[in-house]
């Protein structure tokens, strides 16, 4: 099957993908699907979206099994809207789901499709759940009404537990082309074809970022100010100044995005209940409002996580980059745009401090999950991110 086939209905926005779509379009065309599913890839991948058009089509009602997914109809149409009534799509808000977050799932899951084929419930990030919690989980996932498909996200198989992956039918989907993203960005948001290779290649064929990155000046000159911080490093005083700038930048992008769909939230459930935008809340309604004002909370903390650690990855390419330079790969830099200034940083270090260094941001990724102080982890990163002559010399 062409790619241009693929490019079609629910599929259109799944760029590189072919393999995993035809896979999925063959069980949305049998109509007998599996009743578990696992969906891995890389961040930017587009598991969600491959997820939300694989519902899509599962509920598409053309008469043609082979042209299900659409697109057009009305089933196709709410599914891939987020309001067709049968597909629930499951984001945690915390740094981790909660059993009771799962016990809800469960219960939904008994409900019979109030207007399509079945009841479809799409998990993301799953590799958030505990032990404990996917353990209740299972039970369902082995074990489903009839009626009911469980569609899993994660990053990896590796992060789901074995007892969950055994019963889930697998969907692997990579990382796609440069290419295939610039052109998406053309096609679907309208971008020069200069704007979207410029994104598709510094967001590292990341879909979402991409998209960002090239509508977003603000997104494009926090990302800059990330990849240069290398350049300040020359003692001790400067790796704690550039560690406080990276979490000051990264909490004010996930404050701001938390503020704002905060107030979109809160307007939202102020016009479900009947209340205008200055109308004080009835006091049988405030724990509504608190509920909502919780989970704001929640959602900057994880935030601020999630911006941490794009922006830690933003920083590997740097390094990635010099490593590149050093050992004459050939290799297309990431950031081109520097490529004086990361050549002057290859001359002046080898490649095995290069890869140290990597390995420096790599354990920060891991201590941010484990929940260590934001600041304290880019201070002791950044420590060992100094020129060799400047790492643990206070004087310098």
């Amino acid at each position: 099957m062409s790619t241009m086939d693929t490019l079609r209905g629910v599929w259109a926005d799944l760029p590189g993908q072919d393999q995993a779509v035809d896979a999925l379009r063959r069980a949305a065309a049998l109509g007998a699907p599996s009743h578990a599913w696992l969906f891995t890839g890389p961040p930017g991948s587009g598991r969600s979206n491959a997820a939300r058009s694989f519902a899509a089509a599962l509920q598409c009602d053309v008469a043609d099994p082979e042209a299900r997914g659409c697109g057009a109809c009305r089933p196709c149409r709410m599914v891939m809207a987020g309001t067709h009534p049968d597909v629930s799509l499951i984001a945690t808000e915390k740094v981790a789901y909660q059993i009771d977050d799962v016990r809800e799932l469960i219960s939904k899951a008994q409900d019979r499709p109030s207007s399509g084929t079945w009841r479809i419930i799409i998990v993301e990030d799953a590799d958030r759940m505990t032990e404990r919690t996917t353990n209740v989980l299972l039970k369902s996932i082995e074990e489903p009404p009839p009626h009911t498909i469980w569609i899993l996200c994660a990053p990896s198989p590796a992060d789901v537990l074995v007892t969950i992956r055994s019963r889930c039918r697998p969907v692997t989907l990579g990382v796609p082309a440069r290419e295939a993203v610039a052109e998406l960005l053309v096609r679907r948001d309208g971008l020069t074809p200069e704007q979207a290779d410029f994104a598709a290649r510094v967001s590292q064929s990341h879909i979402g970022i991409a998209r960002r990155l090239a509508r977003d000046e603000g997104a494009r000159l926090r990302r800059d100010r990330t990849v240069r911080l290398p350049l300040r490093l020359g003692s001790v005083s400067d790796a704690v100044i550039a560690a406080g700038d990276l979490v000051e930048l990264s909490t004010a992008e996930a404050t701001a995005s938390a503020e704002e769909r905060g107030a979109a939230d809160t307007a939202a459930l102020r016009e479900s209940l009947g209340l205008e935008t200055d109308a004080p809340v009835p006091p049988q309604l405030r724990s509504q409002f608190k509920a909502l004002e919780e989970l704001n909370k929640r959602r900057a903390k994880r935030g601020v996580n999630d911006s941490l650690d794009r922006a830690l990855i933003d920083l590997t390419t740097f390094y990635r980059d010099v490593l590149t330079l050093q050992l004459s790969t050939g290799s297309e830099l990431v950031n081109a745009y520097l490529e004086r200034e990361l050549g002057e940083v290859a001359r002046r270090s080898t490649p095995e401090q290069t890869l140290a260094r990597i390995g420096h941001i790599a354990e920060a990724r891991r201590r941010i999950t484990a929940n260590v102080q934001p600041l304290l982890a880019m201070e002791a990163m950044m420590a060992g991110l100094l020129p060799a002559r400047n790492q643990g010399d206070p004087q310098a």
